[in-house]
């Protein structure tokens, strides 16, 4: 790599850092970045997957406070994301990109329409719960295939996955906003650990990529975890929409 290449993937991974804390989609920044340098697709995918796991970590940490008293939940939804991680990382070793380009837009799409509609849709669900005697802590009964499905994205591409997630969390899990992003936080995090793994074992990693960028990450989940906190809810949604808005036009715009 040349001089300015390490300083542009170190500045890609701290906004992607910062971004994935905030909302997610940290991804639609580094991979772009990796491609204009000259990194082929498929490498730049993994690299950056490997390299994005460190900002997780720093991340979650940060937003410790909003975790308390969430790990029986963690644990139940921790298992959907490390089996739908795997299940995208081995997809995307076995698969053209092609398979996914059709679905994709159509659930960041998706995801940005019940971020919107959430609160309206979560009171019916809550309301309807509430009859039969609540809602369990881990959510409704479909939020545990709908995590599955969202890492299963989110191991094979992951842009946009923390849009996908809080839209699931938001509506099926009754709890405030900025609880269900520290659970995004520790589920994408867990998803970005399986698929690293994945991918560490059986394909190309570029190694000093993903150590630039691994750097970026951490000093970017210490800045995200530090303004997203502070984020009124209303100020919140209306990030993770705008990001996800951003992410469907660049999809289907590419």
């Amino acid at each position: 790599m040349t001089g300015l290449e390490p300083a542009a993937i170190l500045l890609a991974g701290i906004a992607a850092g910062t971004m994935n804390t905030v909302v997610g989609a940290g991804t639609l920044i580094t991979f772009p970045t990796l491609l204009a340098l000259g990194v082929p697709p498929v490498t730049a995918n993994v690299s950056n997957t490997v390299g994005l796991v460190p900002g997780s970590l720093t991340g979650s940490i940060g937003y410790r406070r909003e975790l308390s008293g969430q790990r029986r939940r963690l644990l139940i939804l921790g298992v959907a994301t490390l089996l739908g991680g795997t299940a995208g990382a081995v997809l995307l070793l076995v698969l053209p990109s092609e398979a996914f380009d059709t679905i994709v837009p159509v659930l960041i799409g998706l995801g940005v329409l019940l971020v919107l509609l959430g609160p309206a849709i979560s009171r019916r669900v809550a309301k309807r719960a509430e009859a039969r005697g609540g809602l369990p802590d881990h959510g409704a009964w479909w939020v545990w295939p709908a995590v599955c499905g969202a890492s299963v994205y989110g191991g094979y591409f992951g842009a946009a996955q923390g849009v996908l997630l809080m839209a699931i969390l938001g509506i099926g899990v009754d709890d405030h906003l900025q609880r269900h992003n520290a659970t995004k936080n520790v589920l994408a995090g867990l998803v970005n650990t399986v698929a690293a793994l994945v991918f560490i074992l059986v394909a190309d990693v570029n190694w000093t990529v993903a150590g630039v960028i691994a750097v970026g990450a951490v000093i970017g989940g210490v800045i995200g975890s530090t303004v997203g906190r502070r984020l009124p809810e209303p100020v919140l949604r209306g990030v993770i929409v705008v990001v996800g808005v951003a992410a469907l036009l660049m999809f289907v715009l590419d």
